[in-house]
């Protein structure tokens, strides 16, 4: 469980650090492209955004 805790911060950590920078590593994705065309610019920003949160508190929580 460890490992998992510490995957999902610096994971957590990662993806808030691309979405703020609004990184073309994550955001000129293919993928991304297609969230882009169904969520539209803010919200795909938005989705991503609570991701990386949620990723973050989930390995904070199973840290404790």
């Amino acid at each position: 469980m460890q490992f998992l805790s510490i995957f999902l911060i610096v994971y957590g950590i990662l993806v808030l650090y691309l979405v703020l920078t609004k990184s073309n590593l994550l955001f000129k994705n293919v993928k991304m492209k297609l969230f882009h065309k169904l969520f539209g610019e803010k919200g795909t920003y938005i989705f991503i955004l609570i991701f990386g949160l949620i990723s973050l508190g989930v390995g904070i929580y199973l840290q404790l």
